[in-house]
């Protein structure tokens, strides 16, 4: 009885351990920027599609998360999106996203109160993604790195840090994981800008727990569970925090919220070398 369960023990660490070697292994670059520390952002635009929208948006959790991990400076972190369904980088007028007394010039308190916001800038970060096939689609992956490069310019010239989302791949082919993690990754260390691999996530918990479902039924966009896991590889990326133990849960069980926060950390940790 006792050589059985320590066979059944081997096998799940076997298997957990080949899971997390083939996750690593769908990023081969390293990335060059592991970190926007020691000055961590507060602020952030978020700039893309219906990946970001999807529940509700992305960035409102992220603020909840951000809120719950550091209550005590809840007003500084503030985080909006402009988004526009299926675009591509180059949709995006991201010059305009900066104009001043636009986009983030006020927002809603915890009551639901107007805030006028008295900006230095406007954002910290502006965090992009381009559509969930353009960076490696055989005509569009041109345009992909072109405006990796024209929009980070446009970024940094407003006084923000540019930041690279890595998109998923969809449900039913797992084979665009490691060609978006690649395209992104070479597109952050052209642009001296950090990746957050948020597509690597999404492989790792499909192979720890496939049973759970990270996406809608049109196999694409993220369900309630892949935008919380989304929202957790974006907070550990701009804050430098593990999103381990977060009371912010989204409406999601403890269980499933703890096991999407787990990998999360673990697979910002490994991309970064940390």
């Amino acid at each position: 009885m006792i050589s059985l369960f320590r066979l059944i023990v081997v096998a799940l660490v076997t298997l957990v351990g080949i899971a997390a070697a083939q996750t690593s292994a769908l990023a081969q670059t390293k990335p060059a920027v592991t970190t926007l520390g020691p000055d961590f952002p507060k602020t952030g635009i978020f700039i893309g599609n219906s990946f970001f929208y999807y529940n509700n948006g992305l960035p409102g959790h992220l603020s909840l998360m951000e809120k719950a991990a550091d209550p005590d400076h809840k007003q500084d972190y503030r985080n909006t999106m402009a988004t526009i369904g299926g675009s591509g980088f180059d949709w995006h007028d991201v010059e305009s996203y900066f104009r001043p007394n636009a986009i983030g010039n006020y927002s809603f308190d915890d009551n639901n109160n107007v805030v006028f916001n008295k900006l230095d800038k406007l954002f910290d970060v502006a965090v992009m993604m381009d559509c969930s096939q353009c960076p490696i689609h055989p005509k569009l992956k041109s345009v992909f790195t072109d405006y990796a490069k024209k929009n980070s310019d446009i970024v940094r010239a407003k006084g923000a840090k540019p930041v690279f989302f890595m998109s998923w791949a969809y449900a039913d082919k797992p084979e665009m994981t490691a060609p978006l993690a690649e395209a992104y990754t070479v597109a952050g260390n052209a642009n001296n800008a950090l990746v957050i691999p948020a597509g690597l996530a999404f492989a790792r918990a499909i192979g720890k727990q496939p049973e759970l479902n990270l996406y809608a039924p049109d196999k694409r966009h993220p369900s309630l569970a892949g935008t919380y896991l989304a929202t957790c590889v974006v907070f550990a990326a701009l804050t430098g925090r593990s999103p381990v133990g977060n009371s912010y849960l989204a409406n999601i069980d403890a269980q499933t919220a703890a096991f999407l926060q787990n990998v999360a950390w673990e697979t910002v940790q490994e991309y970064y070398g940390k």
